[in-house]
């Protein structure tokens, strides 16, 4: 049984794959390989998973970038949502909107009259042009009309080195990667785009409070081939659901900063639909193209 996974091997998606990988393996009675097949944002690994027999052996850990994808190419060799039958959710962690302390705000309306104050003199870093974190700033520019200039990052640590030093002012960055950080007193976290405030940082208020219907967060799951037999899919997602049940498996999650996910094939397929909906209109709205 093959996972695959379309980042190299460390981050956040291949870390919760190795995670639900030893616990199917467990549970199942089968080794459970991770596979690593990065570029193109995921995009090279989904489409070995479309190509690949509907047996259930070939399983994709489906993620944010997937969705955003679904718009923001236009020459893809599949549909995401007609060639990747949903299996089952595994997680769900939120970002945090950061600023450099040399930036004197320390509110989300703060923030927004500072920046319409001083138009296109603010610099927001991303993970990358069309990375999650880019499409939260879009969000964020399209709700406020604030005017920031994106400076686009080959991943989080630069972006996060960059911010450190006040080469650029502001970013979305997950909570994970950057709450040492903020707790240190270095970035000074504004709010959080969850729907409500978080434990992990239970002072720091939502952008949500300021702007109702704000929301971003970085969602990840399984998914299989189409076609895949019911009955496979039932199955993975019944050991799926138990595997987020458990309470060492809960706290390893929450550990990192993320929530358990559990939901069935239909809910996990709207959700991907739903996510699909959504950041396409950002992307056509704000004209964003890949690198």
């Amino acid at each position: 049984m093959h996972i695959i996974v379309g980042f190299p091997p460390g981050g956040g998606a291949d870390i919760v794959a190795r995670l639900i990988g030893q616990w199917l393996s467990e549970q199942l009675g089968q080794p459970f390989i991770v596979e690593n097949r990065p570029g193109a944002v995921s995009n090279i690994g989904t489409e070995a998973v479309v190509r690949a027999p509907p047996d259930g052996y070939t399983l994709l850990m489906v993620t944010t970038p997937n969705v955003i994808n679904a718009t923001l190419y236009d020459n893809l060799n599949f549909n995401f949502i007609r060639d990747i039958a949903p299996v089952a959710g595994l997680t769900r962690d939120f970002l945090v909107m950061l600023v450099n302390p040399s930036v004197p705000v320390k509110t989300v309306p703060e923030f927004i009259a500072y920046a319409k104050a001083n138009p296109g003199k603010l610099s927001m870093a991303s993970a990358g042009n069309g990375s999650p974190q880019h499409i939260a700033r879009e969000l964020f520019k399209i709700m406020t009309g604030v005017d920031m200039v994106h400076v686009p990052y080959r991943g989080t640590a630069p972006a996060l080195t960059d911010l450190l030093a006040g080469q650029v002012q502001v970013v979305f960055e997950i909570i994970t990667a950057s709450i040492e950080y903020n707790r240190a007193g270095k970035l000074r976290a504004l709010a959080v785009t969850s729907p409500m405030r978080l434990e992990a940082l239970p002072d720091v208020p939502a952008v949500s409070d300021f702007l109702p219907g704000y929301e971003t967060s970085i969602f990840r799951g399984v998914g299989a081939p189409k076609n895949t037999p019911a009955k496979i899919i039932d199955k993975l997602n019944k050991a799926i659901n138990a595997g987020l049940a458990d309470p060492k498996i809960k706290t390893r999650i929450a550990d990192l900063g993320a929530a358990v996910l559990p939901m069935s094939p239909n809910e996990f397929g709207k959700l991907i639909a739903d996510e699909t909906e959504k950041w396409g209109k950002v992307i056509r709205a704000a004209n964003i193209k890949p690198e």
